[in-house]
C-alpha cells in the first residue's frame, strides 16, 4: 500500500523528534533488523503473559510450552498481516500484533465453567478456541460499522469496561504473587520476597532516565526474579529432555468445542477491543505522521481493526488466545525513528521463528509463580488506570458519574458477593456472573437511555471522534513520557490493550 500525500490533512507531530524512515521506506538490513529485536523485546512478554496466566489457573500444565509457541507464531502472521495489508485486511502501519489481556477474564471465567463439568484438558482448550473463533466474527463485522456505532459505544463505556478488566484480574496477580492457586505455603515470606523483587525492580526501572530501561523494565525484572529463583533451587530443568525439538502448527489441535453460556460474555470484549485498537492505531499514526482525518484514516481504522478479528480467528484455528493491536511498538518508533512498515515483515519473521521452538515455552512454563505475579500486579493494575484515563477523558460529569458508578458496582458486586445470583436460571447466572458482562451491560444501556445533561448538548451535537479522542491526552505529553505510558499501556492489555492497556 502507499501513502497517500497529497489528498490528506497531515498528522500533529510528536515532540520534536522526526523520523529516519517514513512508513513506505525500505530500511538497510541493519536498522531494520535492529528495530524489529527491539519491537520483539519490548512486546514479547505481552504476547506470552496471558497464555502462562490461563494455562496456570485453568490446570493445563503439560500444554503451555505448545501453546506460547503457538502464541508467538500467530503473533507473527498477524503482525505481518497488519504491516503487508492483504487485500482489504490490515492497517498498513507498523503495527504488532499480540495476545489480547482485554479477554483474560472472560477466558478464565469460561474455562472454570467447563472445567466444572469434569472437562478434561484437551475438552476445556477445544471449547475454548471453538468460542473465540465464533466470536472473533463479532469483530470482524463491527469492523465494517466502527464509525457508526460511536454514540453506543462511548468513551465513558470503554472506560468503564477496561477499569473492570483490571479491577477483576488484580486478585489473580495477587494470587501469583503470594504463591499461586492451590499452593500449600500461600503467602510464605519466600513468595513475597520473589514476587517483591520482580515488582520492586520494575518500579525503579520504569523511573529511570533510559528509555531503553523503562522499555524494557517488565523484561529486566522477570528475568532477575527467574534468575534468583533459579540460583535458590526453584526451578528445575529436569523436564526438558521431554520437549519437542519444533512445534508444529496444527489447526484445531485439540478439536472444537463450543459454549452459548460462555460464547455472550466473550462476544462482547470483541465489541469493546475494537475501538481500543482505533485508538491504538491512530495514536500509530500520529507518530508515524500519517493523516488522522479523512478517507484513508478512516479506510485504516476499518481495515486494522478488521485485520484484528480475522487473526483473532486464525489465532483461534491455531490454538492461541485473541489477538489485538500492540501499542507499545509506538513507543518504540518513537524511540528509533524507525515508521517503516517494511520493519513489520522483520517482526513477523522473528515471532514465526520463536514459536517455531517449544523449549521457549517450557523455559518460560518453568517460571515460578511470584515472579509473574510480581509483574502482572502491575499490570492489571495499570489496566485499571487506563481505564480511568479514558474516563477523565469522556469528562465525569453527574450523567457519566452514574453510569462508571452503576457499572462498576454491579460488576465488582457480582464479583465479591457471586450468591446475588444463586437464585437465578444457570443460564443467567454464568452470563451474568461475569463482572465484565454484568459492567459492559449495564454501561452500554445506561449511555443509550440516560439523557444527556442539558449545558452539554452543544459539545455532544459537535463532530467527535472517540478513536482518536482515546490516545489524545498520551500523545500531547513530552517525549520523555510518551514511551513510558504506551508501555506501561501495552503491557497491562494489552494489553495494548489499555490497554489497549496501552
Amino acid at each position: 500500500m502507499t501513502t497517500d500525500s497529497n489528498t490528506q490533512a497531515p498528522a500533529a507531530p510528536v515532540g520534536n523528534s522526526d523520523l529516519i524512515y517514513q512508513l513506505d521506506d525500505t530500511p538497510a538490513f541493519a536498522p531494520a533488523i535492529f528495530a524489529a529485536l527491539q519491537h520483539v523485546l519490548a512486546s514479547f512478554v505481552g504476547i506470552i503473559t496471558p497464555t502462562l496466566i490461563v494455562g496456570s489457573a485453568l490446570g493445563l500444565g503439560a500444554h503451555v510450552p505448545y501453546l506460547v509457541s503457538m502464541a508467538l507464531f500467530v503473533s507473527g502472521l498477524g503482525t505481518f498481516v497488519q504491516a503487508k495489508r492483504i487485500g482489504p485486511i490490515g492497517s498498513g502501519l507498523l503495527c504488532l500484533q499480540g495476545t489480547s489481556f482485554g479477554f483474560l477474564s472472560v477466558l478464565l471465567s469460561a474455562g472454570f465453567i467447563i472445567k466444572g463439568r469434569g472437562a478434561g484438558e484437551e475438552e476445556i482448550l477445544a471449547t475454548l478456541f471453538g468460542i473465540c473463533f465464533c466470536a472473533a466474527f463479532v469483530e470482524i463485522a463491527f469492523s465494517q460499522f466502527i464509525n457508526k456505532l460511536r454514540k453506543v459505544i462511548t468513551p465513558v463505556v470503554t472506560g468503564t469496561i477496561i477499569c473492570l478488566m483490571g479491577l477483576s484480574l488484580i486478585k489473580v496477580g495477587m494470587t501469583d504473587l503470594a504463591g499461586g492457586y492451590g499452593a500449600p505455603d500461600l503467602g510464605a515470606l519466600h513468595h513475597l520476597a520473589l514476587g517483591g523483587l520482580v515488582l520492586g525492580t520494575i518500579v525503579v526501572l520504569n523511573r529511570a532516565s533510559s528509555q531503553v530501561l523503562r522499555l524494557s523494565a517488565v523484561i529486566i525484572g522477570l528475568t532477575l526474579g527467574f534468575a534468583v529463583a533459579w540460583f535458590t533451587g526453584r526451578v528445575d530443568f529436569a523436564n526438558m529432555a521431554e520437549v519437542p525439538l519444533i512445534s508444529v502448527p496444527q489447526p484445531f489441535k485439540y478439536g472444537f468445542g463450543f459454549d452459548w453460556i460462555a460464547f455472550v460474555p466473550i462476544a462482547v470484549i470483541f465489541l469493546i477491543t475494537p475501538l481500543e485498537t482505533a485508538g491504538d492505531l491512530t495514536a500509530n499514526s500520529i507518530i508515524s505522521k500519517q493523516p488522522v482525518k479523512g478517507p484513508l484514516y478512516m479506510r485504516r481504522i476499518k481495515s486494522g481493526v478488521l485485520a484484528d478479528g480475522c487473526n483473532s480467528a486464525v489465532a483461534a484455528m491455531f490454538n492461541s488466545l485473541p489477538m489485538t493491536t500492540f501499542s507499545q511498538n509506538n513507543g518504540v518508533i518513537q524511540l528509533t525513528g524507525v515508521a517503516s512498515r517494511h520493519v513489520g515483515f522483520y517482526i513477523a519473521g522473528i515471532l514465526v521463528l520463536l514459536g517455531l521452538f517449544p523449549v521457549v515455552g517450557a523455559v518460560l512454563q518453568m517460571m515460578p509463580k511470584p515472579v509473574l505475579g510480581g509483574a502482572t500486579l502491575i499490570m492489571f493494575g495499570t489496566v485499571a488506570v487506563a481505564g480511568i484515563k479514558i474516563l477523565s477523558e469522556a469528562g465525569l460529569h453527574r450523567r457519566n458519574v452514574l453510569i462508571v458508578a452503576i457499572s462498576l458496582g454491579m460488576g465488582l458486586g457480582v464479583a465479591g458477593v457471586p450468591e446475588v445470583l444463586s437464585h437465578m436460571p444457570d443460564v443467567l447466572k454464568n452470563i451474568f456472573g461475569s463482572p465484565i458482562t454484568i459492567g459492559a451491560f449495564s454501561a452500554i444501556l445506561l449511555n443509550l437511555f440516560l439523557p444527556d445533561d442539558p449545558q452539554l448538548e452543544e459539545e455532544d451535537e459537535s463532530e467527535y471522534d472517540p478513536e482518536a479522542h482515546l490516545h489524545t491526552v498520551l500523545q500531547n505529553r513530552p517525549d520523555d513520557e510518551v514511551v513510558d505510558d504506551n508501555n506501561l499501556k501495552t503491557l497491562s492489555r494489552d494489553l495494548d490493550p489499555a490497554a489497549r492497556p496501552s
